[in-house]
């Protein structure tokens, strides 16, 4: 060998790159991208359906009204019996049916007369307040043909007992019913006479002095069919509890514990149009009851033997979002979902 001869170099070995810092980076940046994005989500004020305005009649009748409300109610049923989903979609003996009861008393009455909620009562109007664990306080009023079924010689009869309120006679049909006609088809409706004459001199203005029912009312979309608003964190939680009774794995869906008020409306057309907002504490209560809602709706309409396919159609037809403090639910289900329902 010759020693002139240059030594060829041996080769190099390259240190392998490490690849976990970039993974790690990766994964931060990942997961600080969706953070940030759950928090945009979570603070961005979403647009809203523009809700419709209430008539002047009802805005009166509200504003009268005593206290305030931990619950309301409008049926618009007369507006109802003449959509096209009332009568091409809904079973007859669903519109036969009793809308309400209002005590084994007064049903037997009102069938003595003739008087078919169904069809002679056209509107209501009822809220409830409170009154210790048990007992509920109302006041409402009603419209309809049946007012004229049920003249002042018939109520005198079936009265408990009589007073006069305001210039206005009131008639007890029950222990926690009163009732003083105010026109050819109108009635105002109340569980005392305490409650009458609250209404019939009034103090102030309702909407006023309970912000919060106010707030809830403006939140129902649809004012002119269906509407309800829970403006109490009380009777919210007992209504969700009387609903979730038999079911104690139900009470934990969409953070039903946290709610505090709850508005729904649906209107009666083509179809069915509704929406319902849940107000929450908060708005991570709120981000999180909605993300449980939308998965759980995307996962029981997916393909799969456990959710019958009529349930699917009518889980395409439901949207669920969060905005801020509020879970906002809403569905557009078009006749040809109930006629599939029903086949």
């Amino acid at each position: 060998m010759n020693g002139n001869e240059e030594t060829k170099a041996a080769p190099v070995l390259q240190t392998p790159k490490k690849k976990g810092p970039r993974v790690m980076l990766t994964l931060f940046i990942v997961g600080l991208t969706g953070f940030l994005a759950a928090l945009v989500w979570l603070n961005w004020p979403k647009p809203r359906m523009q809700p419709e305005t209430l008539s002047p009649e009802l805005s009166t009748i509200i504003q009268n009204m005593p206290g305030t409300s931990d619950a309301m109610i409008y049926v618009g049923l007369k507006d109802i019996r003449q959509s096209r989903f009332w009568n091409e979609a809904l079973p007859d003996s669903l519109k036969n049916a009793i809308p309400f009861s209002a005590g084994k008393r007064v049903d037997e009455l009102m069938k003595q007369r003739g008087i078919d909620l169904s069809q002679d009562l056209d509107t209501l109007l009822i809220s409830y307040q409170r009154s210790g664990r048990k007992q509920q306080k109302f006041i409402g009023m009603v419209w309809g043909s049946f007012a004229s079924k049920a003249p002042a010689q018939a109520l005198q009869a079936a009265s408990l007992k009589t007073a006069d309120i305001a210039g206005h006679h009131a008639y007890a049909l029950d222990s926690t019913l009163w009732v003083a006609p105010i026109g050819p088809r109108k009635m105002v409706i109340a569980s005392s006479t305490e409650m009458l004459d609250g209404f019939f001199r009034p103090s102030g203005h309702m909407l006023e002095r309970d912000s919060v029912s106010s707030a809830m009312i403006n939140k129902a979309i649809y004012k002119s069919h269906l509407w309800f608003t829970l403006s109490s964190p009380q009777w919210t939680a007992s209504a969700l509890q009387s609903l979730t009774s038999k079911n104690g794995d139900v009470r934990s869906v969409g953070n039903l514990n946290r709610l505090q008020q709850l508005a729904m409306s649906v209107r009666f057309d083509d179809g069915l149009k509704g929406e319902s907002e849940w107000v929450y504490r908060d708005r991570k209560s709120a981000f999180f009851a909605s993300s449980f809602l939308w998965g759980t709706i995307q996962l029981t309409s997916a393909a799969g033997p456990r959710t019958s396919e009529s349930a699917k159609t009518f889980l395409k037809h439901v949207r669920v979002h969060q905005n801020l403090e509020s879970v906002i639910v809403d569905a557009d289900l078009p006749l040809s979902a109930f006629r599939k329902q029903g086949k």
